[in-house]
């Protein structure tokens, strides 16, 4: 059983028109930090004469940009209806589809006997802005395969950072607001009980951090909030002793070391292969299960790809998903699976984390077989990445992700500084509010609600994925408008 929330309050989705992100810490915290069994007490996979298993996720996202009427701030995916002529904007449509369509695949091929599986990560940002523009049709095609017991068994949600902020570049003390927001914003629309199913979390654009203290405190964070696991890009990772890995197939047990020595550790589903939402699209990782050899426990492909963009997704994702679902019969010896359902299932098995392998981000490896974890500190930390830069200058700090060939850093001073600034503004007025005398928690006043929001917006990766132009000049406005209320 998991925890009861019966007694928890109702989550208003809007408060003065902001999504709801924060306000009611203690009640989401006590939702997640449970330690039952979420998806075995329903499955119907035995793993007895299974070979090989695959996961797939969805991830979905449209930023938040100041380009309403009057500059307001609107989702893009409104901007694309409203502006159809410019670009891409004519797929807006589409893209609206591709947000809904899940409600309506699930129940119909579950309706038909099959036994279909799907993990969906969805941004705040994208969350918002369809609740902007009345689109009750997509978040109820949702809520049904989220909240109607029928279908609970075949859809998982992955916790993510609410505005889709890349974590290796997020002000430490942003990285877990993010994640708590997200948490208050998905049990806001689909309900309490629904959130403390969430346990698996999938990191915006697959980026890790590889700075000690950044994933640190990251993975800190992660396990604080209630998730038990989440999803690395096989790239961005590497053993103890700094070689790729080998048996990617397999649960890993992410190890974080911060520059004190201290450790930590989560469990990681490996995500193969690169961007390419083709693989997904045309179900490449059910394909790859079959052609695996048998394992104890089952091997595992694990991928994500973004869920709406690309011509392959938009239009033969739907009958190639479909046709998987039905070729895979009870006396199949591969099956779907989501990420926490695998876990459990082969903790079921007698498998637990400390069986997994043992990995850490790319690059950590330089680091620590110069610096004893006995006698770290963070002086010799950074005086370590300071030579290894000097002497290859390949080696960074910037994390890596599924888009390696682009620097999340390098080149975006003019975002990047004003986001550092906006941060440390935010945390100032953190400090002035908290000392305000109140019946309610102060996270749940407006004047903070909208200044936690600005600091989220200005980190979204969009501002920086899309190069300069356009996107860093929304990145502008937001700064100079978040900063005016700070």
């Amino acid at each position: 059983m998991l925890p009861t929330t019966a007694s928890l309050p109702s989550l208003p989705e809007i408060i003065d028109g902001l999504p709801n992100i924060s306000g009611w810490e203690s009640e989401v915290l006590d939702t997640v930090n449970h330690d039952r069994t979420v998806f075995l007490p329903r499955t119907n996979i035995s793993l007895d004469n299974i070979k090989a298993t695959f996961a797939i996720a969805l991830h979905m996202h449209q930023p938040t940009i100041p380009a309403g009427a009057n500059g307001e701030l609107i989702g893009n995916l409104q901007y694309m209806f409203e502006h159809q002529g410019e670009g891409d904007n004519h797929n807006a449509g589409p893209f609206a589809w591709c947000y809904s369509r899940m409600g309506e695949f699930i129940p119909e091929l579950v309706n038909q006997g099959c036994n279909p599986r799907i993990m969906l990560d969805y941004s705040g940002n994208l969350l918002w802005g369809l609740q902007q523009m009345g689109r009750k049709d997509i978040l109820d095609n949702l809520k049904r395969i989220t909240c109607d017991s029928t279908y609970q068994p075949y859809v998982e949600w992955l916790g993510t950072m609410w505005g889709h902020a890349v974590v290796p570049s997020t002000p430490i003390p942003d990285i877990k607001l993010h994640i708590l927001a997200w948490q208050h914003h998905f049990a806001a629309i689909f309900g309490w009980e629904a959130l403390a199913r969430v346990k698996g979390f999938s990191p915006p654009e697959m980026h890790l951090p590889n700075h000690p203290d950044t994933l640190f405190e990251f993975i800190k964070a992660l396990k604080e909030c209630g998730y038990r696991w989440l999803l690395v890009q096989e790239h961005s990772v590497e053993t103890l002793t700094g070689e790729g890995l080998k048996d990617k197939h397999l649960p890993h047990r992410l190890v974080a070391r911060n520059s004190q020595g201290e450790t930590i550790s989560i469990t990681a589903l490996i995500k193969t292969q690169g961007s390419d939402t083709k693989l997904v699209a045309q179900m490449q990782p059910y394909y790859e299960a079959k052609s695996l050899s048998r394992f104890k426990p089952p091997a595992i492909v694990s991928q994500i790809g973004d869920g709406e963009n690309g011509g392959v997704m938009m239009n033969e994702f739907p009958s190639a998903f479909k046709q998987a679902w039905h070729e895979i019969t009870p006396d199949s010896d591969v099956v779907g699976v989501t990420g926490t359902e695998y876990l459990e299932l082969i903790a079921a098995a007698g498998f637990s984390s400390d069986d997994y392998i043992p990995c850490q981000p790319v690059g950590q490896h330089l680091i620590w077989e110069r610096v004893s974890p006995k006698n770290a500190t963070s002086n010799a930390v950074e005086n370590i990445i300071t030579q290894l830069k000097q002497e290859n200058p390949q080696f960074h700090m910037e994390g890596a992700s599924w888009t390696n060939h682009i620097s999340w850093v390098e080149g975006y001073e003019n975002v990047l500084a004003p986001m550092n600034e906006l941060s440390s503004l935010f945390h100032q007025k953190i400090n002035t509010l908290s000392h305000e005398d109140g019946s309610e928690p102060f996270t749940r006043s407006s004047d903070y609600r909208q200044a936690l929001l600005y600091n989220f917006l200005l980190q979204t990766s969009c501002f920086r994925y899309w190069g300069q132009g356009t996107w860093t000049e929304y990145a502008k406005t937001i700064y100079e408008r978040g900063k005016n209320l700070m």
